[in-house]
């Protein structure tokens, strides 16, 4: 996701944040629900009529569906795969870790967030992956505060999953989110602290490390969608949509 270096960042009220809050719990409750049908056994494809099913019930938009004439509601990456895989046939099976990433438009707002979680009994490499991924995750939006530098959130991500012995994918990053999904700043996953815009009340950030276990490169799949390590390494994803108050981080996707 490119955007303009023209793009304003458009900051949010109060009363605005409250609205995005409304949309980003029904993305958690989803993503909760999806988690627990998730199972060795399950097509990936079952989880995106899961996920289609709950947001109609809702009554609420997928986001993803249609944009730039992706598909599905659902980005189900497996593996290998970093973002963007699509639901398919495809049978999870012991000891696969699968990301799940939900967006949805709720009331004229956006939602997005992501979790990857374990299928069954995995190796002891890819649960330290889901864990530093998740854990840089924490630390980027304990960054996510009024007076700091964009890149202070950035280098959090970068420094923790380094010092592990891992890689911050740079070929994607975070963004800003309100009424577009894709709003103004980006939001790398590795950077020099201190750098970037001031970060002020009001902004709201679509944080979201994706994590390799081997080089940080990546490479797109013929489908023009699926992103896969290149060295075919396994990949974490974790995502909050995190808005910036005189309260600090409020993460608006939890739970």
């Amino acid at each position: 996701m490119l955007l303009k270096e023209s793009e304003t960042i458009v900051l949010k009220s109060p009363d605005e944040i409250e609205k995005m809050r409304k949309g980003n719990l029904i993305v958690a409750e989803v993503l909760a629900l999806i988690k627990e049908a998730t199972g060795p056994g399950i097509a990936t494809i079952e989880l995106e009529k899961l996920c289609e099913e709950e947001l109609k019930k809702r009554r609420v938009r997928p986001a993803f569906k249609g944009y730039r004439g992706y598909p599905y509601c659902l980005c189900t990456s497996v593996n290998e795969e970093v973002v963007h895989g699509m639901p398919s046939k495809r049978v999870l099976k012991e000891g696969d870790i699968l990301s799940v990433d939900v967006g949805i438009e709720c009331d004229g707002y956006y939602g997005d967030a992501a979790i990857t979680m374990p299928i069954g009994q995995i190796s002891d490499d890819a649960q330290k992956l889901i864990e530093v991924a998740e854990d840089s995750l924490r630390h980027a939006i304990e960054k996510a505060m009024i007076g700091n530098r964009l890149y202070d959130i950035s280098y959090a991500v970068q420094s923790y999953v380094e010092e592990n012995g891992f890689s911050a994918v740079r070929a994607f990053v975070g963004h800003g989110i309100g009424r577009k999904l894709h709003e103004a700043p980006q939001v790398p996953n590795f950077g020099t602290p201190g750098k970037g815009v001031r970060l002020k009340q009001g902004m709201v950030l679509a944080i979201e490390p994706m994590i390799n276990a081997g080089g940080s490169e990546v490479v797109i799949l013929d489908d023009g969608w699926t992103a896969v390590t290149k060295d075919g390494s396994l990949s974490a994803h974790f995502e909050h949509t995190v808005a910036i108050t005189e309260k600090g981080p409020y993460i608006l996707s939890k739970l």
